[in-house]
């Protein structure tokens, strides 16, 4: 299975890279991680790539990266599901692979995330970790709320699509006509209050099973979410893809 935890221990092989691939990045760019998931639009994902970035790949994820003409610098997990041609590229070009064990306990995402945790970085953007298996976009969705991760900038992201965990007050930029909606994870969140949505919060509380927070709309360019307590899942839905108006 793409990206399985067995449920087995934690272990892994190290790959390193060719001396002339070898490079060093700053510890605090931003990790853009690509997933083993389904990607809808691989134009918009390429969109979201900032030119300081560094891109770790999760298993197959690496293939999405592959796609798009350029490398990752870490890929990480038991490259099951990696085909052998992408594989061998990957090999020939020199780039940074830990292999872990397919009887693993932990996901080949969380396992990149670790690794990126441990090397110093504390900026994500999760890429192709929505859609397809419903088991795998949950589990996903339940990463991002690890206590070590929920004070870290930490989003998933497919181009079209972001979601992320809102934390005392989060910025939303979008476009007007952009679809918002929120849902409390978990438990109920206190003190909701928002600003530049069509259907306005204040001082709200929301409950995990209210639907009402649905679909709402962003009159502005940027949404304003903030909240008092608990946890706030956000999923902003844009009309169209990052730099186009």
């Amino acid at each position: 299975d793409p990206d399985n935890a067995g449920g087995g221990k934690i272990g892994c092989t190290y790959e390193p890279p060719s001396t002339a691939r070898m490079v060093f990045f700053m510890p605090k760019a931003r990790v853009v991680i690509f997933a083993n998931g389904f990607l809808s639009d691989p134009v918009a994902a390429r969109r979201l790539l900032q030119p300081e970035d560094v891109l770790y790949a999760a298993d197959a994820g690496a293939s999405h990266i592959l796609r798009m003409g350029l490398l990752p610098a870490l890929v990480v997990g038991d490259l099951d599901s990696l085909p052998e041609e992408d594989l061998q590229k990957l090999r020939a070009d020199g780039v940074r692979m830990v292999q872990h064990p397919q009887d693993k306990a932990l996901t080949d995402l969380e396992l990149t995330i670790n690794s990126a945790l441990e090397e110093g970085h504390r900026s994500f953007l999760i890429v192709a970790a929505l859609g397809g298996r419903l088991d795998m976009t949950l589990s996903n969705l339940s990463l991002l709320t690890r206590p070590d991760l929920l004070n870290l900038d930490v989003r998933l992201d497919d181009g079209m699509e972001q979601v992320l965990f809102v934390r005392g007050e989060t910025h939303i930029s979008g476009h007007a006509g952009d679809i918002i909606s929120l849902v409390a994870w978990g438990g109920p969140v206190e003190q909701v209050t928002t600003s530049g949505l069509r259907w306005p919060l204040s001082d709200d509380r929301l409950e995990s099973y209210e639907t009402r927070t649905i679909s709402n709309e962003m009159q502005v360019a940027e949404a304003v979410i903030r909240i008092g307590s608990g946890l706030l899942l956000c999923i902003h839905r844009r009309r169209s893809p990052p730099g186009i108006s």
